[in-house]
C-alpha cells in the first residue's frame, strides 16, 4: 500500500507508532519498523541527550529499517536540553521526527538542513494549518478519542479528519482511536495517508512495559477512560483508577481554584511507577478510548500483518462488493 506517508518515510505500510512516555523505547520502535511501519523512540523519556543517543544506537542494532524520534516541546521554564536532543537525533542519522507540544518552528531549519522529515502532532485544523505554514512535512491529526492530550476543542476524528483533508495540502495521518484494519481503511477514506497508533501498540508482546499495563488495557472498555486536568486547560485522557478518581474529586471540589500543586501527587512522576513497576494505581496515565477495541496481545509483526491483510480484504471484497452489487 503506497501513500504519501509511506513514500516520505520510506516504509512499507502506512502505520506509525506514536511517541509514548516510558513506552517508546528501542525495543518497540524496532519491532514496529521491522514489521513494515515506522517505529518511534520517545525522546524525553531519555533523561539526557546522551541517553537518547544511546537509545538510537540500540535501535539501530535491532533494525535496519527507518525509525523516528518523538520530541515534545514543553511549555515550561526549566526546559530540557533541546539543542542536545536535536543534535543526538542528527548524529544518530534519524530521518523522521514526530514533534508535539509547542510550535517547533525554531528547530525546523536545522532539521531540514539534515534532510529530516518533521511530522507535527495537532489536535485542531488551525494548528495543522500553522504546522503546514511553518514548513512541517506532514501532520498527525489527533482526534478527541486519543489517549494523552486531545486539546480543548473536543472534535472526534469522524469530523476532524475530513476537515483536515479539506484544508491541508501536506499529507496527514489519523491519530486517536486507531486499532485495526477498520481504523486504517476509514482513515484513508477520510483523506488521511495512514494512521498513528499509540494505545494499541502498548498491548503487544514487544512493548517494554509491565504486564499489568497490558492486562489493564485488555480488561478496559471504551467507557473506562477519563479526562483530567481540564480546569487547567491541559486536558489528558487517561485510564481510570483510584488515583484518577481521587484527582477528579479534587477538580470537582476546588473548581476553578485548582492548581497543579493540588494534583501533583496524582500526575507527577507517575509513568515509571506504572509502566516499569506495574503499579496501576500510582496515578494518571494516558490511554485512549480505543482500549475497547483491544482484545489480545499479539506480537507487533502479527498485529501489523493482520491490519494490512484485513485492510486489503475490506477494500477489495466488502467495499468493492458493495459497488458490484
Amino acid at each position: 500500500m503506497k501513500t504519501r506517508i509511506t513514500e516520505m518515510c520510506g516504509i512499507r505500510h502506512p502505520i506509525i507508532q506514536g511517541g509514548m512516555h516510558f513506552v517508546g523505547f528501542a525495543e518497540l520502535a524496532a519491532a514496529v519498523s521491522n514489521a513494515g511501519g515506522l517505529g518511534i523512540i520517545t525522546g524525553l523519556t531519555q533523561r539526557t541527550p546522551a541517553d537518547l543517543a544511546n537509545e538510537i544506537a540500540r535501535c539501530r542494532d535491532m533494525t535496519d529499517k527507518p525509525f523516528g524520534v518523538n520530541l515534545t516541546f514543553l511549555p515550561i521554564v526549566n526546559a530540557p536540553d533541546y539543542p542536545g536532543y536535536v543534535q543526538a537525533i542528527i548524529d544518530g542519522g534519524v530521518k523522521v521526527v514526530e514533534t508535539a507540544g509547542n510550535n517547533p518552528a525554531k528547530w525546523l531549519p536545522l532539521l531540514k538542513e539534515h534532510d529530516i522529515k518533521v511530522i507535527h502532532k495537532c489536535t485542531t485544523v488551525r494548528h495543522a494549518l500553522k504546522a503546514q505554514s511553518i514548513g512541517c512535512d506532514a501532520v498527525s491529526v489527533d482526534g478527541f478519542e486519543c489517549g494523552g492530550h486531545p486539546g480543548e476543542d473536543d472534535i472526534p476524528n469522524m469530523i476532524l479528519l475530513p476537515r483536515a483533508a479539506e484544508e491541508l495540502e501536506i499529507p496527514f495521518v489519523a491519530s486517536g482511536g486507531m486499532a485495526d484494519a477498520r481504523s486504517l481503511v476509514a482513515s484513508l477514506a477520510m483523506g488521511a495517508e495512514g494512521m498513528n497508533m499509540g494505545t494499541r501498540f502498548i498491548a503487544t508482546q514487544e512493548a517494554p512495559v509491565h504486564e499489568n499495563v497490558k492486562q489493564a488495557i485488555l480488561a478496559a472498555t471504551e467507557l473506562d477512560t477519563r479526562l483530567v486536568m481540564r480546569p487547567l486547560r491541559n486536558t489528558e485522557r487517561v485510564l481510570t483508577n483510584a488515583a484518577v478518581e481521587r484527582l477528579l474529586a479534587k477538580e470537582r471540589e476546588l473548581g476553578s481554584e485548582i492548581s497543579f500543586d493540588d494534583i501533583k501527587d496524582e500526575v507527577a512522576g507517575v509513568y515509571p511507577k506504572v509502566m516499569l513497576d506495574g503499579d496501576m494505581d500510582a496515578g494518571a496515565w494516558s490511554c485512549g478510548m480505543v482500549a475497547g477495541l483491544i482484545h489480545d496481545i499479539p506480537t507487533v509483526q502479527e498485529l501489523v500483518d493482520r491490519i494490512m491483510r484485513d485492510a486489503e480484504t475490506l477494500i477489495r471484497q466488502r467495499l468493492t462488493g458493495l459497488l458490484d452489487s
